[in-house]
């Protein structure tokens, strides 16, 4: 019997978070309540490198493939085209971003309701390790995105890896275009993190990861991938 086909769909109760947690929670619910129905048709025009990330992710056979801060299902659902037979699994803060994910992916994900700093895989998700695991412009909505990335590390199986990918500074893009994109994002309270690849460095280091670095065209974006020896 494959209990797999039919993983049981979980959204933990918000009251599992801290304080600090839930205001978050509450500013993502809130940004997203009037965008939920748009969110993807919108993002398509600006979050560029996920689609890249997602080609190289490798998911061995039946691979377990973690999103955190999986918001609406998209990511997941394109891995599960690119990749498949690979087994899903994301969480989210925002309960606004989840019910939609929950209605794309049915009951081809497991997901939870949880803080990227400090959840626990096991109680949510069923699983303590991931082979891939995907922060996909996530990083610079979350206010302790240093404990995050931490967090993700060591969530990974022997062989697995872990792919983000979020915005940069823009450095090569004119500067009109660069300011009006960087009022944009502030307005959703999105801060690139210029520091990505140094904080995954040092993160690296302590964990004894590998980590390879992408810049994207006129510094638009990072790629950053951490990956664990076997």
């Amino acid at each position: 019997l494959d209990l797999w086909r039919r993983p049981p769909l979980r959204i933990a109760a918000v009251t599992g978070l801290a304080p600090h947690q839930r205001q978050h929670a509450a500013l993502m619910d809130a940004i997203y309540r009037r965008q939920v129905h748009i969110y993807d048709a919108t993002r398509k025009y600006y979050l560029f490198g996920r689609d890249r990330l997602i080609r190289q992710l490798d998911v061995p056979e039946a691979g377990r493939v973690l999103e955190i801060g999986c918001g609406t299902g998209r990511n997941l659902a394109e891995i599960a085209r690119a990749w498949p037979g690979s087994r899903l699994y994301g969480i989210d803060i925002s309960q606004q971003m989840l019910r939609t994910a929950q209605a794309k992916l049915g009951q081809s994900a497991r997901l939870g309701l949880g803080d990227a700093t400090n959840f626990d895989p096991t109680a949510l998700l069923g699983n303590a390790q991931f082979d891939r695991v995907v922060i996909s412009f996530a990083l610079s909505m979350i206010p302790q995105w240093q404990h995050a990335i931490a967090h993700a590390a060591g969530l990974l199986a022997p062989g697995g890896a872990l792919h983000m990918v979020d915005f940069h500074d823009g450095a090569g893009l004119p500067g009109p275009l660069r300011r009006a994109l960087m009022r944009w994002l502030a307005r959703f309270h999105v801060s690139p993190r210029l520091d990505l690849a140094e904080v995954a460095q040092a993160i690296a280091g302590q964990r004894g990861l590998l980590m390879h670095v992408h810049k994207g065209a006129f510094g638009y974006y990072r790629q950053v991938t951490l990956s664990r020896p076997r």
